[in-house]
């Protein structure tokens, strides 16, 4: 079959289908593209011969934001369906590293496309070519090796085929999944080849659910029989495996409390009496108070970052030990802890069959209780028709919300008060990208989540700062209708990072959007919003905010809600952090602010301990 390389990579990925627990998911279900010299003779030429029908195609206004984009699509579809993103060559390649390193950081599949320069080199250099004196075979492209799970550069028609089949491997696979780089120099991309037509067969790949080993099993179970005080923490990877059902029923059998991460949250519905919250520095009192004390911490699809360990000073009590189950072995060992090297799913079917009768004695309730109450107490106070504090904001949204509705947040001060605060209702409500934090993450990603979640109501909550990160793909939601709902809070600045540096003793340094009396700049983001196309609505007060965010909910076009926000110094506010984060502190400075954190920090990092 004589194909160009782009038309049989194009009719190549149209052939690929992922198959888990018997159901069937075409594993690349569009491209996203921004087409330049370097792509639009070859890919883009490509995917206008295969037809929306083989290959959908939505256009981007930022390669980065078309990679957050892709990466909210393969999350709301389970890991089992992604999409694919082509770029020109030099910065419209470039721009795919940060949205790679987020795919590969949170284990999300996306296979990058960028375009690259002559393999045949005809003239040297060409436009946008980075040269390097010491290397005759480097591009820009190759920043994309270090966030990537598998690259490779296709500088012969033939090199694709392997190339092809070991990035489906790898974007298929549940330890090794993430962004998947295939270069494609602009000259091979239009080169044609008499292609084996079995390249083009339809091809499943089966995504495992590697069992537990008899022997560490047997560990596992022994080691929870055991302990007095056993504290389950879920990790995103309880959703990566859809084994919800299989903690709850563990939950249920055993009677063992589960903290959740920021990547896990969700795995039991807020209102279960198993789970006790977020854990870590954005967590909860009550998840905090059983991680202080639990002699045996059994970690689920988690990687144990330094957010749900408070920097290695939250799991204190003498002689605690970690049971990790986790389908990646490099994740199982960390802790120092016994491995159960399996699916999420699996693996907890398995212990709780292997605990049979088994229960520890609830010992949680009041305290989950009393933090509901806080919850209570942040999201309401003060008056309705003053203006609203953030996590006021969220209360509103409290009241409107079902299962069916997904939020979207990332970055900034948001994802403390949500993992603290919100009331998860279903598996897939809470989807905070906290694995690279990314600001400029949420508004395409909610264009992702769209697209794999047509007819449910999606969130995106900013801020201010992310805003003006990355606003540009609401062109791309108005384009093709998608009704995506975004909540700007407006509050001036980073407020987030106002506050980290503030209590390290730098002041507040470049974190306010303000002139320098301190007054807030004259700049109307609902008017930016508003410009590209978005339904916009202002919203002053709380009563404001009420309406305003019922009507963006039952809207058939992608609606902008604004409002500013006050300080929670005036009202109740979200309860502060319940453990400590490592952000180093001057240790030698002349101001008072700085000294003071110093001392804090000191005092702080006696607490911590390596877990051998």
């Amino acid at each position: 079959m004589k194909l160009t390389t782009a038309q049989a990579l194009i009719n190549f990925l149209a052939a690929q289908y992922t198959e888990r627990d018997g159901v069937r998911n075409r594993l690349v279900g569009a491209t996203w593209g921004i087409f330049g010299h370097g792509n639009v003779a070859g890919v883009g030429q490509a995917l206008v011969e295969a037809g929306p029908e083989l290959m959908p195609y939505h256009q981007g206004r930022n390669e980065q934001a078309m990679v957050h984009a892709a990466v909210g699509y393969a999350r709301q579809s389970g890991r089992l369906s992604a999409h694919a993103v082509t770029t020109s060559i030099g910065p419209g390649a470039t721009n795919l590293v940060t949205g790679a390193a987020l795919a590969t950081i949170n284990h999300l599949p996306v296979l990058l496309l960028p375009g690259d320069t002559f393999a045949g080199r005809p003239a040297d250099p060409v436009l946008q070519q980075l040269e390097v004196p010491y290397a005759g075979d480097v591009s820009v492209n190759d920043c994309l090796r270090p966030v990537s799970k598998y690259f490779d550069r296709i500088t012969r028609p033939e090199a694709l085929i392997p190339a092809a089949l070991a990035a489906m491997r790898v974007l298929s696979d549940p330890v090794e999944t993430g962004a998947v780089t295939l270069c494609l120099p602009q000259d091979v991309q239009a080169e044609a080849y008499d292609w084996p037509e079995e390249f083009f067969a339809h091809r499943v790949w089966h995504v495992r659910r590697p069992a537990p080993e008899p022997y560490e099993l047997a560990e596992a179970a022994r080691a929870i029989r055991d302990a007095r005080r056993p504290l389950v923490v879920a990790g995103g990877g309880v959703h990566h495996s859809a084994a919800e059902d299989a903690l709850r029923a563990f939950a249920d059998a055993t009677g063992i409390p589960v903290a959740s991460t920021q990547a896990g949250k969700g795995s039991l519905r807020h209102d279960h009496p198993a789970d006790v919250g977020g854990i870590g520095h954005t967590g909860t009192a009550t998840a905090n108070g059983l991680a202080r004390e639990a002699d045996l911490v059994i970690g689920v699809g988690t990687r144990w970052s330094d957010f749900t360990t408070a920097s290695a000073t939250l799991f204190s009590a003498p002689g605690v030990r970690f049971l990790n189950l986790n389908i990646a072995p490099f994740d199982a060992h960390k802790m120092a802890g016994l491995t159960l090297v399996a699916d999420a799913r699996a693996a907890l079917e398995a212990l709780t069959s292997a605990l049979d009768g088994h229960r520890v004695a609830a010992r949680h309730a009041d305290a989950k209780a009393e933090w509901e109450a806080r919850v209570d107490a942040a999201y309401g106070g003060g008056a309705a028709d003053a203006r609203p504090t953030q996590a006021q904001v969220l209360g509103v949204l409290d009241e409107l919300v079902t299962g069916d509705d997904i939020l979207i947040n990332a970055a900034g001060s948001l994802p403390g008060d949500l993992h603290k605060l919100w009331r998860t209702r279903s598996r897939d409500q809470y989807h905070v990208e906290y694995g690279y934090s990314c600001m400029g993450y949420e508004i395409p990603a909610a264009i992702g989540v769209q697209l794999a979640a047509p007819g449910r109501p999606v969130w995106a909550l900013v801020g201010d700062g992310t805003y003006l990160m990355n606003p540009t793909e609401i062109v791309t939601a108005v384009q093709e209708g998608l009704p995506i709902k975004i909540v700007i809070l407006q509050n001036h600045g980073y407020a987030s990072i106002g506050g980290l540096s503030e209590s390290v003793g730098a002041e507040r340094l470049g974190t306010a959007y303000r002139y320098a009396t301190g007054d807030p700049l004259p700049v109307d983001l609902a008017a930016n919003a508003a410009s590209l196309g978005m339904s916009v609505l202002r919203a002053k007060t709380r009563d404001d905010l009420r309406e305003a965010l019922a009507t963006a909910r039952a809207a058939d076009v992608p609606t902008c809600v604004y409002v500013e926000t006050e300080t929670a110094d005036t009202v109740s506010g979200p309860p502060p952090a319940q453990a400590w984060w490592d952000v180093p502190v001057a240790e030698t400075a002349t101001r008072p602010s700085a000294v003071k954190a110093r001392e804090e920090y000191d005092r702080q990092v006696a607490a911590r301990r390596r877990h051998l």
